[in-house]
């Protein structure tokens, strides 16, 4: 599928208010800045929370492993090193996951259980260590402050159970993402080892847990699936299946006069809202893509990796998924991933709504997507340069912006609302437009040019609100005979569209008596917040016979729909490039001979802060 052609360019202008005093206008870029702050340090807060969950899924994963190690243990083995009981476990241990060093603090106690007496009860338990409880907590001590230790907890039984029966034990044992205990879960059990299978519908106890007394031996006998409403599934699976030969968790095994124990963890489910969108907030539809989680069942196996495809409105709600960290790739040919929001992986929390934009543009050969963060702590970062450089070649993007630009003005003037690429609104008549095509300039009148004129655009619409960050032009140049004044910009911007509204262009102090005279300035903070905008564009010439000329015009942005910490380009060829990302506050990182071999790639990045 291939969505329409992206415009090349966007602006607008806006009505401003008659008659505002100063102190009112102060008052208001005053509360448009607490908003605007108040928004920038909510994001922060989102991409840090969604940080600590992809923490607390790695040290629940590690805490599960070093679970099921000691229940491989035999069971005089299951202790602490030189404490009561005593064993082979480590009291602390550092262990590394997902590139993080992790503390893992075990703590193994007898307990008494009630099923055979208790000791000093009715009857009396001559025998009051029945088996052993193991509690296993996982803190991520080099991690942020709010990233809470995980804690799971299980029991530990011998193998020689105090019957006389030839049957033995299944313990089932099931807690959350937190490593609680998940009361009322619903325990479904299947023996399969005879021709009449046993089925057993329950649920667990107070303390997460279903124990099975007196259950007939098997290898691999007991199909177990644990759930409860609203939460997820966890199961276990035959070895051998071909869909998962290898799995996590194999059906469980329960041997004569022994205890077999096996945990599971389930939560809350979740739901993902998917949006597919160009860099204007416009819909795309019907973008197939794949959604995977980190969970696996098994040998390569993952838990979830599932396709779907937002529908004509460029929309999709995922119900059901499972608190996890995912990520999720394109599966459309002619369709660029220029960005995503959040970035991936998405951690996912139980019981949450995760809203994920992703980015589109037509596909062009050789496109890459940078994403730029923080070696310190993994924070995407927005406002970094990264410049792609090939020999006398440049590009130039800035993270966590968007931008439009025009460098075709041949199409002629009358066009109000931007639609044609190569068109715009009006001008003087001293501008030439289409000679050659790509470039403004003055017009010529025998061997010499006229002294001045402008050019106004057409209203660019935007698609939402938004924060105007630069204006740049090509070539920012020009032929010193032209003078001092020989480009000049001035924007305007509104936050509706009305039949006859007045635009009232001004200059970066925000009245029409500035002009933006250097490419790169910051766009006046006045037109923030608005979604229309309009450029006006003055040339002049000190010296008849040389004319100042620009060939590209360009604003960057920040909306909704602008990517955080990613900067995406495309056209590249196959040929080295040198890639140089920048920002105030960090080291420069340089990367040489970076071949681009792909139609499309994703390039990581991280910045070291000085």
């Amino acid at each position: 599928m291939r969505y329409g052609q992206l415009p090349f360019s966007i602006f607008s202008t806006r009505h401003t208010a008659r008659g505002l005093t100063l102190i009112e206008t102060l008052v208001a870029v005053a509360v448009f800045s607490t908003i605007a702050l108040t928004a920038w340090f909510g994001l922060i807060r989102i991409f840090e929370m969604q940080q600590v969950l992809r923490i607390k899924t790695v040290a629940t994963n590690l805490a599960t492993e070093q679970i099921e190690i000691v229940r491989n243990l035999p069971y005089d083995d299951v202790g602490v090193v030189n404490s009561i009981p005593n064993g082979v476990v480590p009291y602390q241990q550092q262990l590394e996951r997902d590139g993080r060093q992790f503390l893992v603090t075990t703590i193994v106690r007898n307990v008494d259980q009630a099923f055979d007496g208790t000791i000093g009860g009715v009857p009396n338990d001559l025998s009051p260590a029945d088996n052993k409880l193991v509690q296993i907590t996982v803190s991520c001590y080099e991690c942020a402050k709010d990233v809470e230790p995980v804690t799971v907890t299980t029991y530990v039984a011998p193998k020689a159970l105090e019957s006389t029966g030839n049957n033995g034990a299944l313990f089932v044992e099931v807690f959350d993402a937190n490593g609680q205990p998940v009361q009322g879960a619903n325990v479904y059990i299947e023996y399969v080892g005879t021709t009449t299978p046993i089925i057993i519908n329950d649920v667990t106890n107070d303390e997460g847990m279903y124990q099975l007394i007196d259950a007939p031996p098997g290898v691999e006998s007991y199909a177990i699936s644990v759930s409860k409403t609203g939460y997820s599934t966890e199961r276990t699976y035959a070895t051998g299946d071909p869909e998962n030969p290898v799995p996590d968790k194999p059906h469980a095994n329960v041997a004569s006069g022994q205890v077999t124990e096996i945990s599971f963890a389930i939560d809350k489910v979740s739901r993902i809202n998917v949006f597919s969108r160009t860099r204007l907030c416009e819909p795309v539809p019907s973008v197939d893509f794949n959604l995977a989680g980190l969970k696996t069942i098994g040998t390569n196996v993952l838990k979830y990796d599932e396709n779907h495809q937002t529908d004509t409105s460029g929309w999709v709600q995922i119900n059901n998924i499972e608190w996890d960290t995912y990520t999720y790739s394109v599966l459309e040919t002619g369709l660029d991933l220029i960005g995503a929001n959040p970035n991936v992986p998405v951690g996912i929390s139980p019981g949450a709504t995760q809203a994920i934009d992703l980015i589109f543009a037509n596909a062009n050969p050789r496109a890459v997507l940078f994403t730029v963060r923080d070696g310190a702590n993994e924070q995407l970062l927005s406002d970094a340069t990264v410049t792609v450089t090939q020999g006398a070649s440049v590009q130039t993007e800035i993270t966590g912006s968007g931008y439009l630009a025009q460098s075709d003005w041949s199409g002629g003037g009358g066009q109000v609302q931007f639609s044609n690429n190569s068109q715009y609104s009006n001008q003087t008549g001293d501008i030439e437009t289409a000679n050659p095509v790509g470039e403004l300039k003055l017009v010529s009148v025998g061997d010499t040019y006229r002294s001045d004129g402008w050019l106004e655009s057409s209203i660019f619409d935007i698609g939402t609100t938004t924060n105007f960050l630069v204006l740049t032009w090509e070539p920012g140049d020009q032929p010193a005979q032209t003078g001092e004044h020989a480009i000049r910009f001035q924007v305007a911007t509104n936050d509706v569209l009305q039949e006859n509204q007045a635009w009232d262009f001004v200059g970066p102090t925000g009245s029409g008596d500035s002009y933006y005279t250097t490419s790169g300035q910051p766009i006046a903070s006045v037109h923030d917040g608005d979604r229309y905008l309009k450029y006006r564009v003055y040339l002049e010439t000190a010296d008849t016979a040389y004319t100042p000329n620009v060939s590209d015009v360009r604003f960057s942005f920040s909306t909704a729909c602008t990517p955080v910490g990613q900067a995406y380009f495309s056209g590249l060829n196959s040929s080295a490039y040198t890639v140089t990302i920048t920002k105030t506050g960090y080291q420069t990182t340089t990367l040489n001979n970076v071949l681009f071999t792909q139609n499309w790639q994703a390039v990581a990045v991280t910045m070291n802060p000085l």
